[in-house]
């Protein structure tokens, strides 16, 4: 099981969010804690709202008192609804939480069931609960339960070389589902610094965005666009823009994203993992296919960015255990492209087919935007998607008027 500690300051936005997978029937409130409900028993935004009311009213100095807890079992843990609710409760207790409000959701989204937690780390009193070393509780909580309810651990999710969630597949048809579920989960739940390594990560689940650039009756505007990759790493089928899917994977969430994520990364704690595991592996001179097993076993995906003559000059890590996408260079200087271009190709290791290399390219252009820390190097690629807008507006004129969207 992974458990993942988010802190916040909108109460709102966190039930918010949960609420909308419930309306969408996507997920569904499994049991709360000193929460007002309804006569019949049920929960509405209103009484949620109204039961941390106290809380927040009493807070008076802790600036995130809202706590977003995620908890996620292996897909192949099979809990029933019960077992979750226990194991939900037991951790809160665990935490220091256990007379708190909090309402636990479980989200049904995507093939991964898993739950979130919203409460607060305030009492009644406005007084801040005692969050110290908090990530090392958890962890040492969540190692107890798996060890109780005999879970599959975390150490050994990343072990089994699947991702966290299943790639896109054209034959499974529904392709716009497919990209939304997941497009929805790594923009909330990963920290990433530009849409180039928001790409790198879609990329490994068969997809890849694109900005958009335009102007409407003299106003300029900015759009995400969306596409499947076959398993040559080209586009197949229609691009899709953002809006098709919702906006909470569009253009301003990413720019929303982008800024939460440089606060969140600036301990660099999210890369010390990825960092130690690295700097393990390289001492052993790997070749490059044993270096990606390897850091596959351990949760971690790594793409290389080369030119035409096969030199690395740029290279992503994702960490799906701390959620982080980040450059190599990030971890400093010991882990630049040079450094892993003559580790893994520099004596001729590594010369093997790789099964991210067809992905869109990045440009020594962008790596330059990247290290100096841009908000958002963006750039077109590829296709004129306004072209293709307008062709499709033009081939729709000819059709008989449809009804309004519902």
């Amino acid at each position: 099981m992974i458990a993942k500690i988010n802190d916040g300051s909108s109460l709102f936005g966190a039930l918010s969010y949960n609420q909308e997978k419930v309306d969408r029937k996507e997920g569904r409130i499994l049991f709360s804690n000193r929460i007002i409900q309804k006569t019949d028993g049920s929960h509405n935004m209103y009484l949620n709202m109204k039961s941390f009311e106290p809380y927040l009213v009493a807070n008076k100095r802790t600036e995130k008192p809202v706590l977003h807890i995620s908890l996620n079992p292996h897909p192949d843990d099979k809990l029933a609804d019960e077992q979750l609710a226990v194991i939900a409760q037991e951790y809160m207790e665990k935490m220091g939480y256990g007379n708190q409000p909090y309402l636990v959701y479980k989200h049904e989204d995507i093939d991964r069931h898993h739950l979130h937690v919203v409460t607060v780390g305030i009492d009644e009193n406005g007084k801040k609960l005692a969050d110290s070393y908090l990530k090392r509780r958890s962890e040492k909580i969540r190692k107890e339960l798996e060890k109780k309810y005999n879970l599959i651990p975390a150490g050994k999710q990343g072990q089994s070389n699947t991702l966290p969630l299943k790639p896109v597949n054209i034959k499974d048809g529904n392709i716009k589902k497919q990209v939304s579920n997941i497009a929805k989960v790594l923009m909330r739940d990963y920290h990433l610094q530009s849409i180039n390594e928001y790409r790198a990560l879609l990329n490994i689940y068969n997809i890849t965005v694109e900005e958009v650039k335009g102007e409407v009756r003299g106003k300029s505007y900015n759009g995400l666009v969306y596409s499947v990759l076959n398993k040559k790493g080209e586009k197949a089928g229609n691009p899709f823009k953002a809006s098709l899917i919702g906006r909470d994977v569009g253009y301003e969430a990413l720019l929303k994203r982008i800024t939460s994520s440089k606060e969140a990364l600036k301990d660099k704690e999210a890369y010390a993992r990825t960092k130690h595991i690295v700097a393990a592996l390289l001492k052993e001179t790997p070749s490059r296919k044993g270096f990606e097993k390897e850091l596959a076993k351990n949760g971690i995906s790594v793409l290389f960015r080369e030119n035409d003559e096969k030199r690395i000059y740029g290279v992503t890590f994702i960490d799906h255990q701390e959620k982080a996408v980040f450059n190599g260079s990030r971890m400093g200087k010991g882990f630049s492209a040079n450094v892993f271009h003559n580790l893994l190709n520099g004596d001729g290791k590594g010369k093997h087919s790789h099964k991210w290399e067809p992905f869109v390219p990045f440009s020594h252009e962008q790596d330059a935007n990247e290290s100096l820390g841009g908000l958002l190097a963006m750039e077109q690629h590829g296709d004129n998607y306004e072209e293709i807008a307008f062709l499709g507006r033009m081939k729709r004129r000819k059709k008989k008027p449809r009804g309004p969207k519902l």
